[in-house]
């Protein structure tokens, strides 16, 4: 029998530390708790939350392993308080097929760091021509199909990708994006990329496809997610179209919670990402879309990129940057110390809802006698300073280098095994 007590923990930021005893993998009991055999975590008064779930993550593998592998992106996610993440399909070769979708199971089984989850292409090869193997995939257990990377822009397609997801009780995340309207963009269309003599990247190109997938959701009554919403228009298109019955869950990123346009000013290709970086009237919009689920909750959209490929003129570099590791201190920089959400708050937008969006019945668990020991130990009062190099992704392009940051991850555990303690990984 494995037993684990992690003591001196406030469930949720809430009451007077507590014990809380775990006997395989299950959680055993909570009060004052005593067990000679078991191993001890000292929690010294940091609240406990369910492990964190993140819908959005690109571990690379298979195709870019230069850039982050499946161990290495689990150890980041392991680190940044993550107990599950669902590994984007626009891998080399794509994930559109059982054969590929397998191996990334396999090999997140193989590293156990991390439940990891692989989300299935939407079509095949991501060219949004023809729909990819989704009976199959779903049969292996893929639970989420995405051309992430890609918008699958056409709206028969999208259509019959809805139906197809219905049948198989799946979801269908769309990365919304017009790409008639973003030809050559390189960054918000505004003030900013117009002075900067950027491309601009229209606001309506995100919101029109959003629009478009959720009267189409509508009709055929299926569900949908909408990847990283980046602008204030898309957030009143959900609270719309949730408002009329619409099964629509959608997520914001770190980034977009967080940073504006006003940090292309440099030109630094760290700070370019798909969607851009939007205005600060957008990053209040999110903010408060977020504290009242109309977003339904965070995702990284950790996007690993080698230094070639962001260290380079700014129309040249690809897109993206890493969260895995920072997700948390964002979220409480920007909801928690500005009174939008407390802790049960941040549970429920970093864990609870990823969990239920994605169909996961032992992830997002309230923390109770008899629930998965799916955790994570945070010390709310630490403040840390970013460092991409420190970073456990074999890649270090964070926008958020140098910032001293609020927070941080002391213990994580899933399954009652613990998988990272201040800031190191088990041997």
């Amino acid at each position: 029998m494995n037993t684990l007590i992690i003591r001196g923990v406030r469930p949720y930021g809430e009451g007077d530390p507590v014990d809380v005893l775990v006997r395989d993998g299950v959680i055993a009991e909570i009060g004052d708790v005593e067990d000679d055999d078991a191993e001890v975590i000292d929690g010294d008064g940091a609240v406990l939350l369910p492990g964190f779930v993140d819908l959005h993550t690109h571990l690379r593998e298979p195709g870019r392993e230069d850039t982050e592998t499946i161990e290495t992106g689990s150890r980041a996610a392991a680190l940044g308080g993550y107990t599950a993440v669902f590994a984007m399909a626009n891998t080399d070769p794509v994930a559109d097929n059982a054969v590929v979708v397998e191996h990334v199971a396999r090999r997140g089984r193989e590293v156990g760091l991390v439940d990891v989850h692989p989300v299935g292409a939407v079509t095949v090869g991501l060219k949004g021509e023809k729909l990819a193997e989704l009976g199959t995939m779903a049969k292996t257990g893929v639970r989420v199909f995405s051309d992430d990377g890609h918008c699958v822009h056409d709206p028969l397609i999208m259509r019959r990708a809805l139906e197809y997801s219905k049948a198989l009780d799946v979801v269908v995340a769309q990365h919304a994006e017009e790409p008639r309207l973003t030809v050559g963009a390189q960054a918000h269309e505004g003030e900013q990329a117009s002075r900067l003599g950027l491309q601009g990247w229209p606001a309506a190109a995100e919101e029109a496809i959003v629009a478009r997938d959720c009267l189409l959701a509508k009709q055929v009554d299926a569900r949908l997610h909408v990847c990283h919403v980046s602008t204030s228009g898309t957030a009143d298109v959900l609270a719309w179209a949730k408002a009329r019955g619409t099964k629509v869950s959608a997520e914001v990123t770190p980034h977009h919670l967080l940073l504006t346009d006003e940090r292309l000013e440099t030109y630094d290709p760290v700070n370019k990402v798909n969607p851009p970086l939007r205005t600060g009237d957008d990053v209040q919009a999110l903010r408060r879309a977020l504290a009242e689920g109309v977003i339904d909750c965070v995702a990284t959209d950790h996007a690993p990129h080698a230094v070639q490929d962001k260290d380079c003129e700014w129309s040249a570099a690809r897109p993206g940057m890493l969260g895995l590791q920072t997700a948390l201190s964002i979220v409480v920089e920007t909801m928690v110390e500005t009174d939008l959400l407390d802790w049960r708050g941040v549970a429920r937008v970093m864990s609870e809802r990823p969990a239920a969006i994605a169909g996961l019945p032992d992830q997002g668990r309230p923390i109770e006698v008899g629930e998965p020991a799916n955790l994570v130990l945070v010390d709310p009062g630490a403040r840390w300073t970013v460092r991409g190099a420190e970073l456990a992704s074999i890649s270090a392009n964070t926008p958020f280098e140098g910032m001293e940051l609020p927070a941080r991850v002391v213990a994580t555990v899933l399954r009652g095994r613990v998988t990272a303690t201040s800031g190191r990984i088990p041997a």
